[in-house]
């Protein structure tokens, strides 16, 4: 079974995730923004999801996990819980 692990950062507003996604272009680290701004409890560890299997995430962002390249920032990403800047650091399909 596939096995990944990626960090993100939810907010309420697609504008919020767009404006944090430039921040992070521009070279801010993500963990910081993470802690500061996410509103999922991930954001104590800088947003660090750890290890997720399929079938754990919303299918949005599990797309974004199982499909996209690694080590760039992808988003923003709607879902049922707000909007999402999502970074895939590992992947083993």
């Amino acid at each position: 079974m596939p096995l990944a692990m990626a960090k993100h950062i939810l907010v309420k507003t697609e504008a919020e995730a767009a404006a944090l996604k430039k921040r992070l272009a521009a070279g801010e680290a993500f963990d910081l923004l993470a802690r500061k701004y996410s509103l999922c409890p991930s954001k104590k560890r800088g947003g660090d999801l750890g290890e997720v299997r399929p079938g754990q995430m919303v299918r949005a962002i599990e797309q974004v996990i199982f499909k996209k390249p690694l080590k760039t920032v992808h988003g923003p990403v709607k879902s049922s819980f707000g909007w999402h800047l999502v970074q895939v650091y590992y992947r083993d399909n």
